[in-house]
């Protein structure tokens, strides 16, 4: 494998640096502090450990205190997420589940709308990935440098902008979280059950306070590899693949569909029958290194008057290695020969007949070995003051938050025509033998394998976010209307930039830039190993099958010449700058009827400002054949005014009645507002970003009861309501006509109409409901002898009147929403001992609609978590964790769990760890 020594070796240089310099920061003679949750009174013989229970007592606090609906979760200390990222942290949150990349949680949706409806902000300051997108792909932070999470359901007018879905704020920890001297750290191994490699994982915090200063630096470095292996790619494929077009392999498809199936093509639909596109058997290595320092400086001089200096920096840099060997049935040269197996019940209200098992007359089998190379680079600096004085409470914030995230993507592709059957399995599909004399072993035939091309792609993001704000609040203590208690306005600016290039360039012949086809070098031309060889572990998981394939490692050093980089392209350079002014207002009430009422009103003006950059493909000025790259840009303006209503009642000392309602946005991906155009040749479509785009707004309101019980325990519940306008939606908005189209072998496959799609605002609107359950309860408020159980659990129920966006009329739930989601954790917390035992579960939802047709579902998913700890004395804990140590596999299906699409291993992850805390 491809190894990013000299960066590691910077990180890991980095860190060593951070780490010596906060020890020096702190006085040498440390004195002990209790044990995290211990008091006074057990500071003696007596160890008491309570730190999940208190962190769950701060979140309820948080929530009870929060002027609408929000949860929460809180890291008492540095290291108290045992999850593998932030995101796997925050599906413990009501209403909040995640997707998974190959065992590794990434996107968080809130109440299962989209990621990209869920706004983000750490320290208050809008967060940058370096996705390009609104949404934040969290499994660049971890989890270990942040102190709480608070998700916000309900906005106020002083929210930045609130997100449909909702708003994450996370916060990191400042010196005077708890004042005095802290030092914690803590060093764990942890095993991955395929992969068979032990990945070390180590985090640090030292903090004091000097008087009114307090200096805080803490850092995480790990280190992860996963291996997942996948039988997957099995999508539909109408027949239009061949009989749209002329000639003896159409006039073949439509003959053997009458022959095998009975089916007349002229009374058909050609969306309506579909085949299997593509098997693959892959397996793929993800080597991760994450460096995370956060650090602040606080001036603290009061309790009426704070400045505080945040800065949060990191990188996180993958190496993923695919090793893919697939058979591509839909070959455009070739066609049906024979037609085993067919269903046409299944899917009968849908009028589409299944081709499950199919010989052709010439599979493509490709043997891929590619390889993604991605750096991300982020950093965040802000500044906070927050100041008192008389009735006049005045806070200003301002910052800057950052990613530039650089991706270098390879894949050498090896290609073998010949007769082949593709079919339906029980758990995915499968490529073997067909009964034609010619057909071949497509896993041991490397001599029928040519090489075709050494592809690669260099893509670097850049988004840059600035902001500014200030807001100030007024309390009032009027005798004739003691009602009125607070005023509060304020004034943001921020400006957001993101910038994309990109450049492919394919190595075909023996030089840079040949286009000559070398079709005698084969597969068997260069060296094979087995893959579980290459990247280490058990045998290939997902079926009972081995083969041999050309490492990364190998194809690098062979196939790139000397200082070979893959240059960027104008025609693929896009910038978007977007500049925002908001304002706002809002007045508290507090009064009684009957009983104490709380009423936050409010409204924010928005005003948005946009130019997207970029260029567009114009005729040769000279008048030669072919297309040139211009450069392109808009501007554009949209203002919006969203009120807020917060409201809630104190019917008994610990049962609140809450209500909120208000209006909201959220504006579309900076990606999609790019000039950008992006190919697909198989699907005979073209991609346009649109500058045009609108924001998506929401019409939202919600009412819940919340219990709070003794011990550090709620029940609550509560019903929303959600109205969706402007959805960004791809619809086709033209064609292209008479777009060349090439064959792998570089002969030409014919000339066709090219679809255009964009991002458009859709017209109309939908709906979504549901009702979230929460129950924290702690055990011991029933009888002392459980003192120490208790119970953590939520559930989020959904309802939406979205259909999805098939072009063939098929209804499905809007992508990404789960009707269903649950999460629970059991536990015991007293003394030295501490035990969890988590489970989490997400409903099957729709991942994608295949070619706009085919709604293709990820299968509902479920997964056990653990985590131990027993303290060994009053500084030093151990702790054990384990990560869906039930081995949970990911599946998928197309329409109907009878055609599945995805079956997916990435296997258990246990740690073994030591923590210390001075």
């Amino acid at each position: 494998m491809y190894s990013n020594l000299n960066r590691f070796d910077r990180t890991t240089q980095l860190l060593l640096s951070v780490a010596m310099t906060a020890l020096t920061a702190v006085p040498a003679a440390a004195q002990s502090v209790p044990a995290a949750g211990a008091s006074e009174s057990d500071v003696g013989e007596e160890i008491v450990v309570s730190g999940y229970r208190r962190s769950l007592e701060e979140a309820i606090d948080i929530k009870r205190e929060t002027v609408g609906f929000s949860d929460s979760i809180v890291a008492t200390d540095i290291a108290d997420f045992p999850e593998q990222n932030l995101s796997e942290a925050l599906q413990r949150v009501p209403g909040v589940t995640i997707e998974r990349d190959k065992g590794l949680g990434t996107r968080v949706n809130v109440r299962g709308l989209p990621t990209e409806f869920t706004f983000v902000s750490i320290n208050k300051l809008a967060t940058a990935s370096g996705s390009g997108g609104r949404d934040v792909e969290f499994d660049i932070f971890a989890s270990e440098l942040i102190q709480s999470v608070t998700v916000q359901k309900s906005p106020t007018a002083a929210d930045e902008e609130g997100g449909i879905a909702g708003s994450v704020s996370i916060r990191t920890a400042r010196p005077f979280d708890n004042a005095g001297l802290r030092l914690v750290g803590s060093v764990e191994g942890a095993y991955n059950s395929i992969s068979e490699k032990i990945d070390p994982n180590f985090s640090f915090l030292a903090s004091n306070t000097f008087g009114d200063f307090g200096v805080l630096v803490s850092v995480a470095k790990q280190q992860r590899t996963n291996r997942t292996d996948s039988n997957s790619g099995i999508n539909f494929r109408p027949i239009s693949r061949w009989t749209d077009r002329t000639g003896a392999n159409r006039d073949q498809a439509i003959a053997v569909l009458q022959r095998d199936a009975g089916i007349t093509f002229a009374d058909a639909d050609k969306n309506r029958i579909v085949f299997l596109d593509k098997v693959g058997d892959r397996v793929y290595q993800n080597d991760q290194d994450r460096l995370g320092i956060s650090g602040s400086v606080q001036y603290k001089p009061s309790d009426s008057f704070s400045l505080a200096f945040d800065a949060f920096i990191g990188s996180y840099d993958t190496i993923e290695d695919e090793y893919d060997a697939a058979g591509y049935s839909a070959s455009s040269n070739s066609t049906l020969e024979t037609i085993h197996d067919f269903d046409a019940t299944t899917l009968s209200d849908s009028g589409i007949v299944v081709l499950r098992d199919v010989s052709y007359t010439n599979t493509q089998h490709e043997f891929l070995s590619k390889e993604y190379l991605t750096e991300t680079d982020y950093r965040q600096f802000g500044g906070e003051m927050n100041w008192e004085v008389g009735h006049w409470s005045i806070t200003a914030l301002g910052g800057y938050s950052g990613a530039t995230r650089t991706l270098d993507y390879s894949n050498l592709k090896h290609v073998a025509y010949a007769p082949s059957r593709t079919r339906y399995t029980e758990t995915g599909g499968e490529t073997i033998p067909s009964d034609n004399p010619n057909t071949i072993d497509m896993y041991n035939s490397p001599s029928r394998y040519l090489f075709e091309a050494y592809e690669t792609t260099r893509e670097r993001i850049e988004d840059d976010k600035y902001a500014a704000q200030v807001n100030v609040t007024h309390g009032f203590d009027f005798d004739g209307f003691r009602a009125l208690k607070r005023l509060s306005f304020g004034g943001r600016f921020t400006s957001k930039t993101n910038q994309r290039e990109y450049g492919e360039e394919k190595i075909q012949g023996p030089t840079r830039g040949s286009t000559a086809y070398v079709n005698v070098r084969t597969l068997a031309d260069s060296p094979l190993t087995n893959v579980i060889d290459i990247v280490g572990g058990k045998d290939y998981q997902a079926r009972d099958l081995a083969w041999a394939q050309i490492s990364n490692d190998y194809a690098r050093s062979f196939f790139r010449p000397a200082g070979f980089e893959t240059p960027f392209s104008d025609s693929n350079y896009y910038k978007v700058k977007e500049d925002t002014i908001a304002g706002y207002a809002m007045v508290d009430f507090e009064f009684r009827v009957a009983v104490p009422v709380f009423l936050n009103l409010g409204g924010r003006y928005v005003r948005t400002d946009i130019r997207s950059e970029g260029f567009h493909q114009i005729q040769n000025p000279d008048g030669s054949t072919g297309y040139t790259p211009a450069p392109i840009a808009s501007e554009g303006r949209y203002e919006k005014f969203l009120p807020s209503f917060n409201a809630h009642a104190e019917l008994t000392d610990n049962l609140i009645l809450r209500a909120a309602a208000s209006q909201t946005l959220i504006r579309p991906a900076l990606t999609n507002l790019a000039y950008k155009r992006t190919a697909s040749f198989n699907s005979f479509r073209f991609t346009d970003g649109n500058p045009n785009l609108k924001p998506t707004y929401a019409d939202q309101w919600e009412v819940g009861l919340e219990q709070y019980l003794g011990g550090g325990g709620i029940l609550a519940a509560s019903y929303f309501w959600k109205k969706i306008k402007g959805v960004v939606q791809n619809q086709l908005t033209g064609v292209v006509k008479d777009v060349t189209k090439y064959n792998a072998n570089g002969t030409i496959d014919g000339v066709y109409d090219f679809d255009v799609y964009q991002p458009v605002n859709a017209e109309g609107s939908y709906t979504v409901s549901g009702i979230e359950l929460n129950a924290v309860v702690p055990f011991g408020m029933f009888t002392d002898a459980l003192e120490g159980f208790g119970v953590n659990a939520n559930a989020t129920f959904l309802d939406s009147s979205l259909t999805g966006q098939s072009d063939l009329g098929i209804p499905t739930s809007p992508i990404g929403l789960a009707d269903r989601s649950y999460n629970a954790t059991v536990f015991y917390d007293k003394g030295p001992i501490s035990v969890r035992v988590s489970y989490n579960r997400k409903g099957a939802y729709v991942e994608r609609i295949e070619r706009n047709m085919y709604p293709v579902y990820r299968d509902a998913y479920g997964q056990f978590d653990v985590a131990a700890s027993y303290q060994l004395t009053r500084n030093f804990r151990v702790e054990l964790q384990g990560i869906n140590v039930g081995n949970a596999k990911t599946t998928g299906y197309t329409m109907d769990p009878s055609f599945p699409t995805t079956y997916e291993f990435s296997g258990s992850r246990i740690s073994l760890g030591v923590r210390a805390q001075f």
